[in-house]
């Protein structure tokens, strides 16, 4: 129909007179015979497949989604991070209310420490928003209430100071009370290092001291501690070893006490492949490193002044008791006046435990005594002047030191001294016969206890 129009049209005007330029680029008309012949050459646009063009926009659609890939990866991340940096900041929201509870029972120290860590976490509360190119009211909230802690921080930094005179006069009076009390009665001081008494009496409450040097609540395996035997130069040595499963691959040796407070280590172990330990047990005597290694099961030790390492085999012991808080907690270490111990279950006790006696030079067992504590009912062990404690569990705040046995007459005891609990569980327990103190690491957190004799 449009070709007949056309053609139509071409013969009641001339060609030159309807083809536009800008659609054509030629038209000819011929003649055959007597009548008219139309000739059009048309010229279309480029109808081609764009492939040039559809390559560029897989390439950009590729970049964008890798891009897109990138941002959700970065978004995951820092999801992540910012959960830790809650946990961590609920730790030290939890310190300053302590604070705020007991201000007068801090020093200068403690509040510098909790500053510096508050210091680190608007550190890090700006750097996540500097990486994510925004912000949000979550973080916004994280940021304004670690600047609150900060001001009640100085607050009581200048309550404290402000009642020192006060402090000080009370101490004076009290120190007057004790002259006067000592001049009535003779006061009885810890005997470091004899066993003229009859046995533990009594256990202060706990001195919760902060959490573990990783600052993660998290690492609930592990111990802490001083070491029961120290070498010259030694004496205030303190260590600690964290791991978020009951293993022992690392420790952490400090100083002195403040050092430890400060998480400032002096040195760091690491256990090389193949002689990593396992359970929550492990003590330093001797400036030597003694714990149970895991493949194959046996007990060694590591000297820190020659960083050699042996091992011994007790053919005896069976991996299927351990503590009642503490998995894989087969070999449990021990070090009091009398020497080094370690305590452990023969399958032949069905789950009773057996304390036995090693000999330092030859690293071997010197005796053993069986007892009828039952490992899997008991919170944990500790030896004292040869007299192996046992505990278990009282209720969520309350262990019980139930049951003792005395490797030097053969005698056992029931008894009930009570045990205040930090936190319901906890995977160590030790004793160090140099000041006479309990040591628990308790759910992350260092614990330390006093302990009271009755002296003949």
């Amino acid at each position: 129909m449009l070709l007949t129009v056309l053609l139509l049209f071409s013969v009641l005007r001339p060609a030159q007179a309807w083809l536009p330029l800008e659609d054509w680029e030629s038209g000819n008309v011929t003649t055959s015979g007597g009548g008219l012949e139309c000739v059009c050459s048309v010229f279309l646009p480029d109808t081609s497949f764009p492939a040039d063009r559809v390559q560029h926009m897989q390439q950009f659609t590729n970049d964008l989604r890798l891009e897109v890939d990138i941002q959700m990866n970065k978004l995951v991340h820092y999801q992540s991070k910012l959960e830790s940096l809650l946990g961590e900041l609920k730790e030290l929201t939890l310190r300053v209310a302590m604070m705020e509870n007991e201000p007068g029972s801090f020093i200068k120290l403690d509040f510098e420490l909790l500053r510096i860590e508050l210091r680190e976490f608007e550190a890090l509360v700006s750097q996540l928003k500097d990486s994510l190119n925004s912000s949000s009211p979550m973080l916004e909230s994280l940021y304004e209430e670690i600047h609150n802690m900060t001001l009640i921080v100085n607050q009581l930094e200048t309550y404290d100071r402000s009642n020192l005179e006060v402090i000080r006069i009370e101490f004076v009076k009290l120190q007057r009370k004790l002259e006067e009390c000592q001049a009535e009665q003779e006061i009885i001081k810890p005997d470091i290092g004899n066993c003229n008494h009859t046995g533990l009496m009594s256990v202060s409450k706990p001195v919760v001291i902060q959490i573990n040097a990783h600052l993660n609540p998290s690492f609930r395996y592990g111990g802490w501690g001083k070491d029961s035997k120290p070498v010259r130069g030694f004496e205030s040595m303190h260590w600690y070893g964290g791991y978020s499963t009951p293993s022992v691959y690392e420790f952490y040796l400090y100083s002195n006490y403040d050092k430890l407070v400060q998480r400032s280590s002096f040195t760091h172990h690491g256990l090389p492949q193949g002689y990593e330990g396992t359970g929550n047990n492990y003590i330093i005597h001797g400036n030597t490193v003694y714990y149970q290694a895991d493949k194959p099961f046996r007990m060694s030790k590591l000297n820190l002044t020659s960083a050699v390492f042996s091992h011994r085999q007790i053919t005896k012991a069976s991996e299927s008791f351990s503590y009642f808080y503490s998995p894989k907690q087969y070999l449990d270490f021990s070090a009091d006046e009398k020497g080094l111990w370690v305590m452990y279950t023969p399958e032949e006790t069905k789950g009773k435990l057996v304390i036995a006696k090693i000999d330092e030079k030859s690293f071997g067992i010197e005796d053993e005594w069986k007892t009828n504590a039952f490992k899997p009912q008991a919170g944990n062990a500790f030896m004292v002047c040869g007299v192996m404690y046992a505990t278990r569990p009282g209720d969520v705040k309350t262990e019980e030191i139930y049951y003792s046995y005395n490797t030097e007459t053969g005698e056992e005891k029931y008894m009930s001294i009570p045990l205040q609990k930090f936190q319901e569980e906890f995977v160590n327990l030790h004793y160090n016969p140099t000041d006479q103190r309990l040591y628990m690491y308790s759910g992350g957190y260092y614990v330390s206890y006093r302990v009271r004799f009755n002296y003949k």
